[in-house]
């Protein structure tokens, strides 16, 4: 059976470019992007983006688990509001004070409960995960999402923002 990819059920919009100095596309999640408690570091990944549209006026990132056991999937982590000079994060930025982050963006809390990014730790003996890291081209300067909404808010009104979106996927399984 194929592996249900969720971005499939959303509109169709063009692609761009998204790369990581911390882990190859379809290749396995280090120690430093995995959750502590999977002995991994919790630390967000390095992230580059480049040929988004240029109506591009902000950027969200997410990482988002569709293959943890539940109807809903796991959201790692959902940052928004990133400002469209901004082309790459470094390794950490997602940390949960957002310090690393560029001014004005917005962090929500991932479904581990803290804003912030939350490393993979799909349950022991469970398959492979796919961990899919997503850039939101978004066409305007500003979301205005609740500080406690859930990163499902967030990907609603991606759902009408969305101008293009770029996809690295990384692995884990224990």
């Amino acid at each position: 059976m194929p592996l249900h990819d969720p971005y499939d059920d959303l509109p169709a919009v063009p692609d761009f470019s998204v790369s990581s100095e911390s882990f190859k596309d379809g290749g396995e999640l280090p120690a430093a992007q995995r959750n502590a408690g999977a002995e991994g570091q919790d630390v967000s990944p390095q992230l580059s983006w480049s040929g988004f549209p240029p109506e591009t006026k902000s950027f969200a990132v997410t990482m988002y688990d569709p293959d943890a056991p539940t109807a809903s999937g796991f959201w790692h982590w959902a940052a928004f509001n990133i400002p469209v000079s901004v082309t790459s994060l470094a390794a950490g930025a997602g940390g949960h004070d957002a310090s690393g982050m560029p001014d004005g963006t917005q962090q929500l809390k991932n479904d581990g409960g803290f804003p912030g990014f939350m490393g993979a730790a799909p349950p022991p003996g469970h398959h492979e995960h796919r961990y899919m890291v997503t850039v939101h081209a978004v066409g305007v300067e500003s979301l205005d999402i609740p500080a406690d909404a859930t990163p499902a808010v967030l990907g609603f009104n991606l759902f009408t923002h969305t101008l293009a979106r770029a996809r690295i996927t990384g692995t884990f399984g224990r």
